[in-house]
């Protein structure tokens, strides 16, 4: 079992730039691989991107490809997501998720455990 606390999100303007972390509780957060993924209202939940538990690969969707990157903090269990040059339509709910058992994966339901979500509002 391990739990997710996110931080970070919020409103910013088009062209502006977010950070989001995700902290896990484990210790052995190292061998979870690591996803984030983005819920527009009315819409499904759509891949952004995942790292390896390494943190050597990372995999994107094709709409942030460029824009947003994911990486592992240095120091304790954090992944974080920079997310650059953000359009009004990369508004939505941001989630990210963790399991044990597989790699980078952009499928949402192969991952066990979620954090709470944070809102990212880009205006025009």
């Amino acid at each position: 079992q391990v739990e997710l606390a996110q931080s970070g999100g919020g409103l910013v303007q088009a062209g502006g730039s977010l950070r989001l972390s995700c902290a896990a509780s484990r210790r052995t957060f190292s061998s979870y691989t690591m996803g984030w993924f983005r819920q527009a209202p009315g819409k499904e939940r759509e891949f952004v991107a995942a790292i390896s538990q390494s943190g050597g690969s990372a995999y994107y969707g094709d709409s942030v490809k460029g824009r947003f990157t994911i990486s592992r903090g240095s120091v304790g269990n954090v992944v974080y997501l920079q997310m650059n040059s953000l359009k009004p339509e990369d508004t939505a709910v941001y989630y990210c998720a963790a399991d044990q058992r597989i790699g980078p994966s952009p499928a949402y339901f192969e991952y066990d455990y979620w954090g709470q979500g944070t809102q990212v509002t880009v205006s025009s």
